[in-house]
């Protein structure tokens, strides 16, 4: 009895500090606090309610075709110097009977990587048909569709376009619904209130090219309206796309953030 007492009381020590692993392992892993935009953001109703927001991120009717990681709530979050510019191009464009309505603006890390995922996931072309009916999902990355980065990450890049006033509403996107091509005539799209830009937002096609030659007529005017009121108010042209503007200078030219778009991100400031 004795010579085995040593080893039943090793065998009671192994079995409780395995026990201490196991609860160790099995504790919920307490999560810190969500990360806050710096002062210099703010959502961008705060400083113009009347330019229109039609987040699309936050909802299923998007390349990914679901809500994308870190978009909380429909809201354009912007650094301050963006909305006031914002503000400036809406006051020229009512004056017009028009107005600015955005689609995205500021987006976090997380949603970027979502995007990544997804790009590598090439089993997954459920918006195909819509999004990028044209292009071979895995030249996404090589053809500049998808990065792991988006200047969008730093604050002062919007995704807009322009709508006639009075305004009527999108209709919400139904899942599962037939899909059909971006750059389809607009009476075949799905149904936006905007003007016609020759394709839909996030098309992934040259014809989104801001000055393909072979976009003209009303829709060659309405994407020079959208242009040239934002260029004259210190915004800059992504050129592959004709939504995709940046105010310069940025208030952080090299800083990709990461806190959720969500109001309480930017309230208190």
């Amino acid at each position: 009895m004795t010579g085995l007492a040593p080893a039943v009381r090793s065998l009671a020590a192994t079995a409780a500090a395995l026990c201490a692993v196991i609860v160790l392992t099995a504790s919920p892993v307490q999560a810190g606090p969500e990360p806050k935009a710096p002062k210099e953001f703010v959502a961008l109703r705060t400083v113009d309610p009347t330019i229109i927001e039609e987040m699309r991120y936050p909802t299923g009717h998007n390349f990914v075709g679901e809500p994308v990681d870190g978009y909380r709530q429909p809201l354009c979050i912007v650094t301050r110097p963006a909305a006031q510019a914002l503000r400036r191009a809406q006051r020229k464009l009512l004056r017009q009977g028009y107005s600015l309505k955005v689609y995205d603006c500021y987006r976090p890390q997380r949603a970027v990587d979502h995007f990544v995922r997804w790009a590598k996931d090439l089993a997954d072309e459920a918006m195909k048909r819509e999004f990028y009916p044209q292009v071979d999902k895995s030249r996404l990355f090589a053809d500049g569709y998808i990065a792991e980065k988006s200047g969008h990450s730093r604050g002062s890049t919007v995704d807009l376009t322009v709508v006639k006033l009075p305004a009527l509403p999108t209709r919400p996107h139904v899942p599962g619904e037939p899909l059909a091509p971006c750059f389809a005539p607009k009476s075949q799209r799905f149904p936006d209130n905007s003007v016609d830009m020759g394709t839909g937002f996030d098309c992934f096609d040259t014809l989104s090219h801001t000055v393909d030659p072979r976009i003209q007529g009303e829709q060659r005017a309405n994407r020079q309206l959208l242009n040239g009121t934002l260029s004259g108010e210190d915004f800059v042209n992504l050129p592959e796309e004709w939504w995709h503007f940046t105010y310069r200078p940025e208030p952080f030219p090299d800083t990709y953030f990461d806190f959720p778009v969500a109001l309480r991100s930017v309230a208190g400031h």
